[in-house]
């Protein structure tokens, strides 16, 4: 069958699902399949739940010829699927990518282009070579704008996504330390994130620039670019930015004052603020927008728990953002702070230098006592009397169980395979 008379069958459907356990009426049930799992085997199961098309790659899983459309191979079809439903559409689409905050970015842009248009965008972390076509499928006639995010942990997934996502518009967080097992240490991450500015590039297309940031500046010398600045004067001038534990930035006289923590996030803000001013969203909007966010998910979030002021940012972590992090915590006001760390994975035979680095970024803040968890910091420690190190999440809990922790400024960060949220469970 070819992609013109599937893309007939997937109209008449409501949405698409690649899992049973979310089968809605109506919807388009593709059977991936992966290391440890052949969801061709749950074809009938999604009939019987009551999904009206199913795309397989199995021949013997074959029962229904009138719900089931058997193909070479399902992930392609799906890829192709979203592509050409794209190129239907023809709306206008964002893609977003960076080694840290591309996530609350999508976000804050969401909120500021949905203050006009109607937006949709990817719903969580979905950015990789089944996310990004599932973001595309929910886009319809009624989407006047597309935002989608692209994750990568090696060279030319980003050009891959490009190819399916074909969007008009991209911008670059930023590029920092993050999955260098997979790019092959900090250039290789460069090089595989350029790869939007290389699409953007030879198809004419538009990129939001962070000319504070010399390597967006350089790569991007030679695309129609709408940036915003600090230091220059450009299309977006950002007059002042500080976080004392919020960020808080001005443009134009205006003050925003968000509910994300940590100058890191403050460049997530004014890439939002400057998407904002292109689409033509009155500033008054961009403002509640922005203002009006408040972070989810384990990122960046303060909660207050037993009188104590935790900062939770527990989703992700890598040698940048975790760095950033602890800067940041460092400059915030008060005595009494502690800092739980956790492992940062895939950095590959760069993994324990970079583990050190980050302790020594504490080694002389006395005033705050230090929890290390996980294999990579374990192999790093060091007796300091305000440092304490635990090879496992389970020797930390016992310790800190003894140790009731109140009126403390506690900051929590590591990487998702930590889990680190479940210290609340503790404190």
């Amino acid at each position: 069958m070819k992609i013109e008379e599937i893309y007939q069958c997937y109209l008449q459907c409501t949405s698409v699902n690649t899992d049973t356990r979310k089968i809605e009426a109506n919807s388009l049930f593709i059977a991936l399949k992966g290391e440890n799992f052949n969801a061709n085997t749950f074809a009938q199961e999604a009939i019987t739940k009551g999904a009206l098309f199913v795309i397989i790659d199995d021949k013997k899983y074959f029962t229904d010829k009138d719900k089931m459309i058997l193909v070479p191979d399902t992930l392609k079809t799906l890829q192709e699927l979203a592509k050409f439903h794209r190129e239907q559409l023809g709306l206008p689409i964002i893609a977003l990518t960076g080694s840290n905050g591309k996530t609350t970015t999508k976000e804050l842009i969401n909120v500021v282009l949905s203050k006009k248009y109607n937006v949709k965008a990817t719903i969580g972390n979905l950015n990789n070579h089944i996310g990004v076509p599932l973001t595309l499928l929910s886009f319809d006639e009624n989407t006047d704008l597309g935002i989608v995010e692209m994750g990568a942990n090696h060279q030319k997934e980003i050009e891959f996504l490009c190819s399916i996502a074909l969007p008009d518009y991209g911008y670059v967080t930023n590029f920092g330390k993050a999955h260098l097992e997979g790019f092959g240490g900090v250039e290789g991450v460069i090089k595989g994130k350029s790869e939007l500015y290389h699409y953007l590039e030879i198809n004419k297309k538009v990129v939001f620039v962070n000319l504070d940031d010399d390597i967006q500046k350089n790569k991007t010398a030679q695309i129609t670019r709408y940036s915003f600045s600090q230091i220059e004067k450009t299309d977006v001038n950002i007059d002042l930015v500080s976080a004392n534990p919020m960020v808080k930035i001005q443009f134009n006289n205006i003050e925003i004052q968000s509910h994300l923590i940590g100058l890191y996030n403050a460049n997530n803000i004014n890439a939002a603020v400057t998407i904002g001013k292109y689409f033509n969203i009155e500033e008054h909007f961009i403002k509640d927008a922005i203002e009006g966010y408040v972070p989810s998910n384990n990122r960046s979030q303060l909660i207050e728990k037993n009188k104590n002021k935790i900062i939770l940012d527990a989703y992700n972590a890598n040698p940048s953002s975790m760095s950033a992090a602890i800067t940041n915590f460092i400059q915030l006001e008060g005595e009494s702070k502690i800092a739980i760390l956790g492992d940062m994975f895939e950095l590959g035979t760069e993994s324990l230098i970079e583990h050190k680095k980050i302790i020594e970024l504490l080694l002389n803040q006395s005033e705050i006592e230090t929890y290390f968890i996980g294999k990579d910091f374990f192999a790093n420690k060091m007796e300091m009397g305000n440092m304490y190190f635990f090879d496992s999440y389970e020797d930390f809990a016992k310790k800190i169980k003894t140790n009731i922790l109140t009126q403390k400024i506690i900051l929590i960060k590591g990487s998702r395979g930590m889990s680190l949220e479940k210290v609340l469970d503790i404190i």
